[in-house]
Parts: C-alpha cells; structure tokens; sequence
C-alpha cells in the first residue's frame, strides 16, 4: 500500500514538474548533434592558458628553457581543440532558440576562426598579464618576487580567467566568457563580468568579494582592495517595466586611481586620474581628478564634482 502511495506521489510530482508552465523560461530544449557547454572542458582551458602563460608555475613542473617550445606547443595544440569546441557549444547554445539562423557547418565554421583569433592573441594576454604581476608586486610590500605572486596571489589567476574571457566576450561569443569568468570568482571570490574594459597594469589586493560590473571601464594602473564594488545605481525600465539591457551603467575608473576596501561606487560616474577613495566610502557622483574622498572627510561633494558635470 505504502509502495503504490509512493509511486503515486513520485508520477504526479513528475509530471507536475514536467509541465509547459512549470518549465518556461527555466528548460534549455538541447538540438540532437549540438555539444553543450563543459565546465570540466572549461577548467582545463583556463588551467592550460595558465600553464602556456607562466610556464613553470602551472602544469609541468620539471619544464626547462630547452624544452619549452615543446611544452608551449602541446599546451596551445590542447587548448585550441577544446576551446574550438567549446566556442562552438556557445554559439549553437545560442542559436538553437532561433531555428535556422545558422547551419551546423557555418557555426564550426565560426567557431574555428574565432579560435584561431584568440590562440593568436596569447602573446599578447601574457604581456597585458605580465604588468599585472609587476603591479601585484611594486604594490604590496609583502610580496617577495614575481613567483610568489603568479603562484599565490587570487588577483592573477582571476585575472587570467578574465582577460581570456574578455578577449572572448569581445568576438561576441555566447555563454562561454561568463562561465570562464564564473570559474574564477567560484576560485577566488572576485568577480569580474568579461564586458568590463581593464586597462595594464591592473591590480587587486587580496580580492575577496571585490565586484567588477559588466559595463565598468578601468584604466591604466588602477588598484582596488577586498570588498570594493563598481556596481549599477539603477535600471532604466522598458514599457513593460523590465530593466533595459546593454546601456553604460557601471562607473569609469581613469589612470592611477586607488580604491580602497569596501568602497561602493555606483552608476556611470567618473572618478577621475590619480584619484584616491577610501574605505567604505559610497560614491554615486563624479569624482574630479586628484581627488581624495575618505569616510568623514571634510571634502565637499561639490569640490569633488566640480568640472564633470552631472
């Protein structure tokens, strides 16, 4: 008796949860012969953009000058294939919901010239990454050589994951640079939305629960500390009161400015260069440049806007 109540309460749970209602906007109906996103496969591709950027600190250990071409080699062969085909679970993850927008042959297509882009630009992350490590460094006193800080310090290896994702998100990529940047903020605690523009040098001390919004712009040797967030104020609503997608909402951080802990900037304000805002301090208004806002200062806010405008 129990037996058949169970079978009973199993069938209609089931197929409540089956139901058209119940699973709208929350089912991704999958396209027999389109791969799906891997997270595993995803992983991997950040460990080995590790690995072929600082080689030694990642991956093999016991590689050598001599043998580096052939360690970089089988690195980048690797990644090229799995990113290929990750590259091409986002674009067909996307176009399934439009039906014949784009052939089977078309998306690999797409996919593999989108790969050969950004396995292009490797080169060019490890020299972008390369002023991060030296920012990291010339920036903490503590810090003893470049080694300690691409191997231990969360600021590079999410900045990896980023600067990867971004180069993505920038060929209009589908699904995938989010997921890269997910995995970094799961590993680290700082997240940082690959549409955000972040200039060289760039650097984040210690990084827990610092929040980088999708459409900040940062410049050139910008420090942040734990805890800060470059957020949106508010949304602009559509006729149907839903926020409106894609326009300029998070704050520009100009050359030079430090952002100490748990400061709050907010909206598309603009902090000008060789700015300093302190600790816990919330900003929703322009800053001009050469200023320093700090909690309980007796600096106007007038003073501070004074030149931007609002």
């Amino acid at each position: 008796m129990a037996t058949t109540k169970t079978t009973q309460t199993l069938t209609e749970v089931v197929e409540e949860l089956s139901t058209d209602e119940s699973i709208k906007g929350l089912f991704h109906q999958h396209q027999e012969g389109n791969p799906l996103p891997s997270g595993e496969a995803l992983s991997e591709i950040v460990q080995l953009a590790r690995t072929i950027i600082f080689p030694g600190y990642y991956g093999q250990s016991s590689i050598n000058r001599s043998t580096l071409p052939y360690h970089i080699g089988v690195g980048v062969e690797r990644l090229h294939k799995l990113l290929c085909d990750q590259v091409l679970a986002g674009l067909c993850f996307s176009d399934e919901s439009e039906e014949g927008m784009q052939t089977r042959e078309e998306r690999r297509e797409k996919a593999k010239v989108i790969t050969n882009n950004i396995v292009s630009r490797l080169p060019h992350l490890r020299k972008l990454l390369a002023t991060d490590v030296e920012a990291a460094y010339n920036g903490d006193p503590a810090a003893i050589n470049f080694g300690e800080i691409i191997s231990c310090y969360p600021v590079i290896k999410a900045l990896v994951n980023y600067r990867l994702a971004h180069e993505l998100h920038l060929l209009d990529v589908p699904l995938i640079p989010r997921m890269i940047t997910e995995l970094a903020h799961s590993e680290t605690g700082i997240d940082i939305h690959p549409g955000a523009t972040i200039g060289h040098h760039f650097t984040i001390d210690h990084g827990t629960g610092v929040v980088i919004g999708a459409t900040c712009i940062i410049g050139d040797n910008v420090k942040l500390y734990q805890g800060v967030t470059l957020g949106a104020l508010s949304f602009p609503l559509d006729a149907n009161g839903n926020p409106i997608k894609g326009i300029p909402r998070h704050p520009i951080l100009e050359d030079n400015v430090i952002v100490y802990s748990n400061a709050t900037i907010l909206g598309r304000i603009t902090i000008g260069k060789n700015s300093v805002i302190g600790a816990s301090v919330w900003v929703t208004q322009n800053v001009k440049p050469n200023s320093k806002l700090y909690k309980g200062s007796h600096i106007k806010v007038e003073e501070l806007i004074n030149g931007y405008g609002i």
